[in-house]
């Protein structure tokens, strides 16, 4: 099993060449396995609560919503929210469907000063499939086959 600095080692190399302003980009596999080597590491899951009922979510990951369905509103309070739900040191990681609002999410933290912000790329759902356009399938933290519910 990869090390924890190995893994972040990597996420860091991915933001370095791919000029990301925060931490370091993690795939699904990497983000489990840093939230089961670094307990005090957070997941913060950015998908609306209409995402998180009808797809599915993570246990255990923290929840604040980048924008409100319908209509996908930005949420004008997600900084101050995520300030009183995660400690500016921990090292916190971003999921959302497809890496997009992980993304902007994670580079608004590090913003804040969240110095450990990382991406976990390709969301929970992934990409869709070329003929039915059905997610979950090709890649993300369901196709990954990692811990999910639909409670």
């Amino acid at each position: 099993m990869e090390s924890l600095t190995t893994i972040l080692q990597n996420a860091r190399q991915r933001a370095e060449q791919n000029g990301l302003p925060y931490a370091g980009a993690l795939t699904p596999a990497e983000a489990k396995k840093v939230l089961d080597l670094a307990p005090s590491s957070k997941l913060v899951d950015v998908r609306t609560r209409a995402e998180l009922e009808l797809v599915g979510r993570v246990p255990g990951a923290t929840h604040i919503e980048w924008a409100f369905y319908p209509g996908m509103v930005a949420n004008p309070d997600f900084l101050s929210q995520l300030n009183m739900q995660v400690d500016h040191e921990a090292l916190v990681m971003f999921l959302c469907r497809t890496g997009g609002r992980s993304h902007n999410a994670a580079v608004v933290a590090t913003q804040a000063g969240y110095t450990e912000a990382f991406n976990i790329l390709e969301g929970f759902e992934g990409e869709s499939t070329a003929d039915t356009k059905q997610r979950g399938r090709i890649n993300g933290w369901k196709a990954a086959g990692l811990p999910w519910t639909n409670a």
